[in-house]
């Protein structure tokens, strides 16, 4: 379990590096690192020592689904306040460039097939650990933004359902904040009740034993 989140920390604190090092140069590296270590030490204590000694796949895979989720909510958070004419809102056109401006669609495509995730899960190979009832609002979220994604685009299909995104982007928008925060907080609780269970059962085992002897 250790060595899965040791990987997804690196992961993150070299994307703040390389990110920072673009933008600013060698004091975005310097800025990255710090970042990156606060983040590093963060992320240990919230999730490497709840989950030290507990070995199990569905925990790590819960922890892997709801990352993503999380970046993508931050990034219609950040949307959010763009709509909204906040200042924070000039990184979402930073987010567009660095994507050549197809940020909605790739995050669409991304959580499609993060929906389907729990689907498939079974056929490969993996215990269960994601709902389906997850996988259906993940889906939902994902086709909208792929829709909205498409939004500007000249075409017959796209003008049928265009005008909608923009008479309601900001109830959208929300609607999409709230959907990936009721399915991460929802896997979480899930994973933080399976260790709960995992550790209860531990406790209760030596003392079970002691009784039957």
């Amino acid at each position: 379990m250790s060595k899965a989140l040791d990987i997804v920390m690196a992961g993150v604190i070299s994307g703040i590096v390389a990110y920072t090092t673009s933008q600013l140069g060698v004091t975005g590296t310097i800025i990255g690192a710090v970042i990156g270590s606060m983040l590093f030490q963060v992320m240990s204590h919230i999730f490497r020592e709840p989950l030290d000694g507990v070995k199990t796949q569905r925990v790590e895979r819960s922890i892997f689904y709801i990352f993503p989720l999380i970046i993508i909510l931050i990034i219609e958070i950040v949307y959010l306040f763009y709509i909204f004419s906040l200042p924070q809102g000039d990184l979402f056109f930073l987010l567009e460039r660095a994507t050549g401006w197809n940020l909605f669609r790739t995050i669409g495509l991304a959580l499609i097939i993060m929906g389907l995730f729990p689907f498939v899960e079974r056929q490969l190979g993996y215990e269960k650990s994601i709902s389906r009832k997850y996988g259906y609002v993940v889906l939902a979220v994902g086709l909208v933004k792929l829709l909205g994604g498409f939004a500007d685009l000249n075409s017959s299909f796209v003008d049928l359902y265009s005008p909608i995104f923009y008479q309601l982007n900001e109830i959208i928008s929300i609607m999409v904040v709230v959907a990936l925060l009721y399915v991460i907080i929802s896997i979480t609780r899930e994973s933080v009740t399976f260790i709960n269970d995992k550790d209860h059962t531990k406790d209760s085992g030596p003392t079970q034993e002691k009784e039957e002897n």
